[in-house]
């Protein structure tokens, strides 16, 4: 399966890709489907629209934003239309309107506080993230209806299309593309086969689907977001929304840093670069997917500092974003970048991973040794639970992205030192994280009812 660079850094706002982003984006496919299919109204009274959240998005949808993200959708917004906007603002204005406008001819009746309904029963059983929209006439008969799921990154699936296959993912089947690698064991034998890198074969396949230039430009464009949403983060101060008084700490850190007379180590940096993105995210900014809006801070963190401190240059962050994405690719494609679907090493520990990649492939590495540095990474958060404190995106998870950057790092320094043989491969760690997920507790993925979220409470 082949996901675009283009579809796994994509540029949005906080706090989620799954509770935010992709609910967004299906409440505005929603939108579309009623204007397809020209529902008649009755006398010019407006019909009504429902959305129903399940699972996850019922638990932390309040935390995560997930009901402001419906009502922006409804109203025709999606995640990149925002990253400039102040969405506090907009929300106010929209939250209180009592119908969508589809064109000059007809409004469709949706009051937020009234039609988002958080079910906090059983979820739906193929996928944790479920919303059901539902279109109704003034008698209550069911018009139209389309049921969604949120699976990671920003990506949503309808019922149709989950059921199709097992682990549904918004791509392309790989044998189109030119150097169709669908596992890190097949991503080695074309590479040592070509005599190319990750980055080379993934700029190949990127390019059966658009111009160099136009690749070019948009992997700027989304470096240029990363590299703001850090420096945004470094010089913002103030309280988190959201009720748990979380004070902003990374411009703080960060000028402790500059200030210090003591020679000050790549762990420090890290963690002030990936806690100003991940501050910003939970502020409900700009941020980039990398993979994930949980995880939004590692990637850019990481090359944030390689480019600060170790002189990268315009090409290293092409080579770095390609391979980043291929590795993240692979991820999604044999399990999960979802919080929900398999806890946070789906998320940090993917990120992590690619972070590795990026990092080892821009320093020279070959292609076992990037893999190598992958696997070490994504090994060292098997098991890692999703358990934000009150839903919000802020306790772990602001500083779980430090300590992502870190293990990525040092992922990456470890690989470069070594031959890239090791005993585990990435294939057979991205398994046990699926496997690890299937067989984790609901309570620890993205419900808010177990682990930190409870014992917070219970303190």
């Amino acid at each position: 399966m082949f996901i675009s660079v283009l579809d796994i850094f994509k540029i949005g706002i906080g706090p989620s890709s799954s509770h935010t982003m992709g609910p967004m984006v299906a409440a505005k496919d929603f939108v579309n489907k009623l204007q397809k299919n020209r529902l008649d109204s009755q006398n010019g009274v407006a019909l009504q629209v429902r959305c129903t959240l399940k699972g996850s998005l019922a638990f932390t949808g309040h935390g995560h934003a997930t009901d402001r993200a419906v009502a922006l959708g409804m109203h025709g917004y999606l995640p990149e239309d925002l990253a400039n906007t102040n969405v506090q603002n907009l929300i106010s204005e929209l939250w209180e309107s009592r119908h969508v406008v589809l064109d000059s001819q007809q409004k469709i009746s949706f009051y937020p506080p009234e039609d988002i309904i958080f079910d906090y029963k059983d979820p739906l059983p193929q996928h944790p993230n479920g919303m059901i929209f539902e279109c109704f006439d003034s008698q209550d008969n069911l018009l139209l209806t389309e049921t969604y799921f949120s699976i990671g990154g920003g990506f949503i699936s309808t019922l149709a299309e989950i059921d199709q296959v097992e682990a549904p993912i918004k791509g392309q089947p790989a044998s189109e593309f030119k150097y169709p690698f669908n596992s890190a064991a097949s991503m080695l034998e074309m590479a040592k086969q070509h005599n190319l890198s990750i980055a080379q074969m993934k700029q190949a396949n990127e390019l059966c689907e658009t111009t160099l230039e136009e690749l070019d430009t948009k992997l700027h464009t989304l470096w240029q977001a990363m590299h703001n949403c850090v420096e945004n983060g470094l010089q913002t101060e103030g309280i988190l929304p959201g009720g748990l008084k979380v004070k902003r700490r990374a411009k703080n850190l960060y000028q402790h840093l500059l200030n210090d007379d003591n020679p000050v180590n790549a762990n420090d940096w890290l963690c002030a670069y990936a806690m100003a993105v991940n501050e910003e995210n939970a502020a409900g900014h700009m941020v980039v997917t990398a993979p994930t809006n949980g995880a939004a801070g590692v990637i850019p963190a990481v090359l944030y500092y390689f480019v600060k401190h170790e002189n990268g240059t315009l090409e290293d962050i092409k080579t770095f974003l390609l391979t980043a994405a291929a590795i993240g690719g692979l991820i999604k494609h044999k399990s999960s970048i979802s919080g929900a679907e398999v806890g946070c090493q789906g998320e940090v520990g993917s990120a992590s991973a690619m972070a590795a990649a990026g990092l080892c492939a821009v320093r020279g590495g070959t292609v076992m040794q990037i893999e190598q540095a992958a696997e070490m990474a994504l090994e060292h958060h098997l098991g890692m639970t999703c358990d934000p404190v009150k839903g919000l995106v802020q306790v772990p998870c602001i500083e779980r992205n430090g300590f992502g950057a870190i293990k990525a790092f040092t992922a990456a320094s470890i690989a470069l030192r070594e031959s890239g043989e090791h005993i585990m491969p990435l294939d057979s760690c991205i398994a046990a994280m699926k496997k690890t997920g299937d067989e984790m507790s609901h309570k620890y993925k993205e419900t808010s009812l177990g682990g930190l979220a409870v014992t917070w409470v219970e303190c």
